[in-house]
């Protein structure tokens, strides 16, 4: 038997895909929390189409990584599916900004953008999701002790 304990730890790029993962995760559950009351009150839309339209944007989330994990597997990798959806949400949160900086002088507008930036983020989850958690997982070798 070796004296000499073996040190286990995490490797370093698990801080940084936990880092984007969180932020990720904080802002998906944040929009959410606002999303229906932005509908009803700024944009002025029933309950209805607020439970509509959150209802479908959800469904949609849990739906397009399936996608997004075939495009990742098939074309582009992990890396460039975290990246693109990355960016997409990103450019999702700008449209959902702008959408709410127009209600009060184009209601219009206001709801155009909010679809299209739903939509945005919707296909930005779906290529970000499953690539991160399978990025963390390909971090750990093949039958090593958790």
């Amino acid at each position: 038997m070796s004296t000499t304990a073996t040190k286990m730890s995490h490797p370093k790029g698990l801080w940084v895909l936990f880092g984007t993962e969180m932020w990720e995760r904080f802002n998906f559950y944040g929009m959410r929390t606002l999303l229906t009351l932005f509908i009803v009150h700024a944009l002025m839309m029933s309950e209805e189409q607020s439970s509509i339209i959150y209802g479908g944007f959800l469904g949609l989330c849990y739906l397009t990584p399936m996608l997004g994990g075939f495009i990742s597997d098939r074309f582009l990798g992990n890396r460039n599916c975290i990246m693109i959806g990355g960016l997409l949400m990103a450019a999702g949160q700008f449209l959902l900004f702008t959408s709410a900086s127009t209600f009060g002088t184009n209601l219009e507008l206001a709801k155009t953008l909010l679809y299209v930036a739903l939509g945005v983020l919707i296909f930005g989850n779906g290529f970000f999701k499953p690539n991160i958690s399978s990025m963390v997982t390909n971090l750990y070798p093949k039958g090593g002790k958790n």
